[in-house]
């Protein structure tokens, strides 16, 4: 297994063991259990199932949990070949993907949004002026109330479900330009757009903080509430994917998600927590 996280280049968070506070109440499915349960994809997801993880393995010691990244169509790929326990998406799963016997599991909604540097003077971009950004047909920043200033493309690999919404409700299937600069995670995104006044990126809502600026969309902030609500359209859920139904670990990991702990973690990773799968 460490073979394959190393394959990818990414890292499998061997999560600390941390002691926190044990909590009873919920904790208490995972007593008597013990083994190792590999999670991988969606990089959204991480904040939450890394605060999982950790809490689980601080009153488990006999449970080891990792998390790698890799975004959404290695998570549904990964899964569907037996090689993680989980396969998160940021997005529903792909016919091809359903083919492989996956049963998915929303357990939180999330929002995509623009951002920039936090020193950009625009506030506010159109449905319209994002889409002629991302074609490369608008490229200076003044041309929508901006400096004058070259604007830089940023947006993430294929297998991001982060990609995938915003090139399906935000640019509504519309063209990247091939100069935008590719980066493989939400974390990835957020920092390079806080090194270059010029840049313009997306990522998950959850993401957003005082690092980079989320300008409205339409007139419309993107915030959690706002999400909520549908007033800002552009959002989607986030999922864990099992091969098949889920059992022994798996189906009590993914039973505590569903918890009031469970949506704590959700809540203060910026999402919104969905119910039980049914």
């Amino acid at each position: 297994m460490f073979r394959f996280f190393k394959a990818l280049g990414l890292s499998a968070l061997s999560l600390s063991l941390t002691l926190l506070p044990a909590q009873a109440t919920e904790l208490s499915d995972f007593d008597g259990l013990s083994g190792t349960l590999n999670i991988a994809g969606g990089t959204a997801h991480i904040p939450v199932m890394k605060s999982a993880a950790r809490t689980i393995m601080s009153r488990n010691s006999d449970i080891r949990i990792t998390i790698a990244g890799g975004g959404s169509g290695v998570g549904a790929q990964q899964v569907g070949k037996g090689l993680v326990d989980i396969g998160n998406t940021g997005r529903a799963l792909k016919a091809s993907e359903q083919q492989m016997g996956l049963i998915s599991y929303p357990f939180a909604i999330d929002g995509v949004a623009v951002i920039v540097h936090p020193d950009n003077p625009v506030s506010d971009l159109s449905f319209e002026q994002v889409a002629d950004i991302y074609a490369g047909k608008i490229r200076n920043w003044k041309l929508v109330g901006g400096e004058d200033r070259p604007i830089n493309l940023f947006t993430r690999d294929e297998a991001s479900g982060t990609r995938s919404v915003f090139v399906k409700k935000l640019l509504h299937k519309g063209p990247v330009a091939t100069t935008a600069n590719v980066v493989p995670s939400n974390g990835g995104m957020k920092a390079a757009i806080s090194r270059d006044p010029g840049a313009i990126g997306y990522s998950s809502v959850g993401y957003i903080d005082a690092m980079v600026k989320a300008p409205r969309l339409a007139g419309v902030a993107p915030s959690n509430q706002a999400c909520a609500s549908g007033e800002y359209p552009v959002v989607r859920k986030l999922i864990m994917n099992t091969k098949g139904e889920a059992t022994g670990l798996t189906k009590t990991f993914i039973g505590y998600l569903y918890s009031d702990e469970g949506s704590k973690f959700i809540q203060q990773a910026g999402y919104i927590p969905l119910p039980a799968h049914p």
